[in-house]
């Protein structure tokens, strides 16, 4: 766990604030943001609950919300998640060689930091307080929702 450098905590605050918004619409509360250079490209929060979907994570509605963009974008990105990315979300910056994910939390959920990591892809935690918070009123307050976001039946 290492604390966040300034900008790094500035992009995360981002995410976070996808993830608040996330949860008053009625859904999971996992922000994200896609940084190229210091410019934030897109941020995005999961909506599964709110787009009747099966893959609007927040990883995966944060990239689809920056749009198509040339393969040296992404491979000089930083992706900014609240929650340590499924494997879907885990995939999705592997496939677009995203060098770089600052996750807020993994205490609640993680599966891919170990497959990320052996791919070549740094995965900085930094173990965020209103992360960890966001998340364990989740597990308390909509778990079941949460088990269908995470591919489990209640």
């Amino acid at each position: 766990m290492s604390n966040p450098a300034p900008s790094d905590a500035h992009f995360l605050e981002l995410a976070i604030e996808q993830a608040r918004i996330g949860w008053e619409e009625g859904g999971v509360p996992i922000g994200a943001a896609l940084v190229h250079n210091g410019e934030v490209l897109a941020v995005g929060r999961n909506r599964r609950v709110q787009m009747n979907s099966a893959i609007r994570h927040g990883e995966t509605d944060c990239i689809e919300q920056a749009g198509r963009l040339p393969a040296s974008v992404y491979r000089n990105s930083v992706l900014y998640t609240t929650l340590s990315p499924c494997y879907m979300c885990a995939g999705t910056a592997r496939l677009y060689e995203i060098p770089r994910i600052v996750v807020g939390e993994n205490r609640s959920f993680e599966v891919s930091e170990g497959w990320l990591r052996s791919a070549g892809l740094q995965v900085d935690v930094v173990d965020d307080a209103e992360c960890v918070a966001l998340m364990e009123r989740m597990l308390a307050e909509r778990p079941s929702v949460w088990l269908e976001d995470i591919g489990e039946e209640a």
